[in-house]
């Protein structure tokens, strides 16, 4: 009888071991926000991040690494070597590589496109005490107060900051940049009236369409966004030739095996198509979509030339 007890227990010993080792532990997956919480890439990680760790059988951790229009994060993630850490992406990622002179990483080169979320488009938005009732009133008054008047932005180098310095490009008009630390604090700018423009994705505008402490002008896409169909575009309300839309998506390190990344690809294909998840996205305002790897990475590529052309026009610089 005490030679089975002690059996037992050394049994247990080694189960319980084992339980605790690196080798039988739950694989943990970090997708970097390089933004602070509320950002627009913070809501949309926190949308799908549940499902995605039920279909890899793993723990899938968002985390907010901001700095520097996201910058800071996102150098992080081009060094991590673990083959888990990921960055949740958008816009902001290409401008990048042509705003900054100097930076510690290649927006092209040092990642991998792992997963195509979707696309988000943008809002001009005017404080609703300003006496402007369109963007045609608004590139007016601008005009007749070239300089004078102030706009806020998620921070310097932010999708907000070039959406709103490209626009002011097309427009032919002038304003102050004031940066915040993130896009709520510059939507709160507005609806203070202590600025007088905001160029805000949807996610943080829409909540107030109804709120008389703001006007919204425009909508920055191609066409009508489906969310705001009431909204005109930019081109058509007399700014022409003006776009301004952002993909969303999951990066991965370039140094990632091309067979992990598309295990995570397919993953989050999946997840994106859940009902559940679909309507979360939606309510963010992201139309959201799917695409293999290779697919997603010429995509990068495009969005990579089309940056170039954005932020020359723009004439936005960060030594």
């Amino acid at each position: 009888m005490p030679f089975r007890h002690s059996r037992r227990a050394a049994i247990a010993l080694v189960l319980a071991a084992a339980a605790t080792s690196p080798a039988f532990a739950q694989r943990v997956i970090r997708i970097v926000v390089p933004f602070g919480p509320g950002a627009v890439q913070d809501t949309v990680a926190r949308t799908f991040n549940a499902e995605l760790g039920q279909a890899l059988g793993a723990s899938v951790v968002v985390e907010n690494r901001p700095g520097a229009g996201g910058t800071v994060g996102t150098a992080q993630v081009a060094r991590a070597t673990d083959n888990n850490t990921l960055v949740l992406a958008a816009a902001s990622h290409t401008l990048a590589g042509h705003l900054y002179s100097k930076l510690d990483y290649d927006p092209i080169k040092n990642f991998t496109g792992v997963a195509y979320i979707g696309n988000s488009g943008y809002v001009i938005a005017a404080p609703g005490n300003l006496g402007v009732n369109s963007l045609a009133d608004y590139v007016k008054l601008l005009k007749s107060k070239s300089g004078q008047l102030n706009y806020a932005s998620a921070g310097n180098g932010s999708a907000t900051h070039l959406g709103m310095a490209y626009f002011l490009a097309k427009a032919g008009v002038e304003m102050q940049h004031v940066p915040m630390k993130s896009t709520g604090d510059a939507v709160n700018e507005v609806l203070a009236g202590r600025v007088q423009g905001v160029t805000s994705a949807l996610i943080g505008i829409t909540a107030f369409k109804q709120d008389p402490r703001i006007k919204l002008l425009a909508y920055t896409g191609t066409q009508r966004s489906k969310f705001l169909p009431e909204l005109p575009t930019a081109a058509e309300a007399g700014v022409p030739g003006y776009k301004f839309e952002s993909w969303i998506g999951v990066l991965a390190p370039s140094t990632m095996p091309r067979a992990e990344v598309d295990r995570l690809n397919a993953a989050i294909n999946k997840v994106l198509g859940e009902p559940a998840v679909q309507e979360r996205l939606a309510r963010l305002g992201v139309e959201s979509g799917a695409m293999q790897v290779d697919a997603f990475q010429q995509l990068l590529k495009a969005d990579y030339e089309q940056a170039g052309v954005l932020v020359k026009a723009s004439g936005a610089r960060i030594e």
